[in-house]
C-alpha cells in the first residue's frame, strides 16, 4: 500500500513538533519544579532529593568557601532558625556579603545540604540601613 505525498508530509510534521516540545520540555526543569520555605525544604528533604526546587534565605556571610579552581561557591542560608549548607558551581555574585538574600534553585541532598543549579540574589540596596531581621519573605520586603 502507498502511502500519499500529502500524508507522508502531515505525519513528518507531528513527528518533528513532537520532537521539538520533548526537547523543549526537558530543557527546562525549572517550569515544573516546587517552590518550598526553608522550614518546609528541612522538614520534607528526602521526599524532595529528585524534585527541582526553589528556596531562599539570609547568607550567612563567614561561611562563603570559594574555590576558583573549580568554579565552586560553598555557604549557608538560614531562614526560621533553619539553616541550609549549600554547594552552587558557578560563578560568585558581585554582591555577596552577608544579609544578602539567596534564592536557590536545585536539589536537597540530605542532611540540610543543597546542591544549587541557580543562584540569585536580591539587591542589597534595596535593605541598606535596614536589620534583615525584619525581612518578610512571602513579600520580600522589610517590615517597618
Amino acid at each position: 500500500m502507498k502511502m500519499k505525498k500529502n500524508t507522508i508530509v502531515l505525519l513528518g510534521s507531528f513527528i518533528i513538533a513532537g520532537a521539538i516540545v520533548f526537547l523543549l520540555m526537558a530543557a527546562t526543569p525549572g517550569s515544573s519544579g516546587i517552590e518550598l520555605s526553608m522550614k518546609q525544604l528541612v522538614a520534607t528533604q528526602d521526599q524532595h532529593k529528585s524534585d527541582f526546587v526553589t528556596v531562599q534565605g539570609e547568607l550567612v556571610e563567614k561561611t562563603i568557601k570559594w574555590d576558583p579552581d573549580k568554579i565552586q561557591l560553598k555557604f549557608d542560608v538560614k531562614e526560621s532558625g533553619e539553616t541550609l549548607h549549600v554547594t552552587y558551581n558557578g560563578v560568585k555574585p558581585d554582591n555577596f556579603s552577608d544579609g544578602v538574600i539567596c534564592i536557590l534553585k536545585g536539589s536537597p541532598t540530605g542532611n540540610n545540604h543543597f546542591k544549587a543549579q541557580s543562584l540569585e540574589t536580591r539587591c542589597p540596596s534595596k535593605y541598606e540601613g535596614k536589620s534583615s531581621k525584619n525581612y518578610d519573605p512571602k513579600t520580600h520586603e522589610v517590615k517597618k
